[in-house]
């Protein structure tokens, strides 16, 4: 049963709940750099690069939380709390939420995400990347951070289905 005001699209659903799982992976690679593996990358003497000290480690985990974070606010798209604010949000909880507060910035945060993802990968099949050790550990971090790339299309997806539901007026029959 469905606790938006209009049926959310089952493909919307399911693409809101996929996109977590896709900055999933590249959060538990940067995590292993925490726990002090090199995850295969060299600095520029040829020799295991490591995270540095407490302040970095400290900064890789922030920011998978904050990715992991951002990426979850698409479960608003297709959720109640997407339509009207929780009551625990000062100030505007329990009021409805304008379509275009959530569209204006989901579409802003799509266009950059594709743009940061496009420009991050440029060279990332290339001989000019990251020097690894081995060719595995390069596979490894490429299938853990490519599936980023599909994070802006997916959320551009989700906002169309949320503003066609929210915004947009069906056609009548006459």
């Amino acid at each position: 049963m469905s606790t938006t005001e209009r049926p959310v699209p089952r493909w919307a659903y399911v693409l809101a709940h996929a996109i977590p799982f896709l900055t999933l992976p590249s959060g538990l690679w940067r995590l292993g750099l925490v726990f002090g593996s090199s995850m295969g990358m060299l600095d520029d003497s040829g020799q295991p690069a490591y995270a540095g000290g407490l302040g970095t480690k400290v900064y890789i985990v922030c920011l998978s939380i904050f990715s992991e974070l951002v990426a979850l606010t698409a479960l608003g798209m297709v959720s109640r709390w997407g339509e009207v604010a929780p009551r625990w949000i000062p100030f505007i909880g329990g009021r409805r939420v304008h379509p275009y507060a959530a569209i204006l910035p989901a579409t802003l945060g799509a266009l950059s995400l594709i743009a940061i993802w496009t420009y991050g990968f440029r060279d990332a099949y290339t001989d000019h990347f990251i020097p690894f050790s081995s060719t595995p550990w390069k596979v490894l971090m490429l299938s853990c951070y490519s599936p980023l790339n599909l994070w802006g299309p997916a959320l551009l997806l989700v906002t169309w289905a949320y503003y066609r539901r929210r915004v947009s007026v069906p056609a009548v029959a006459v």
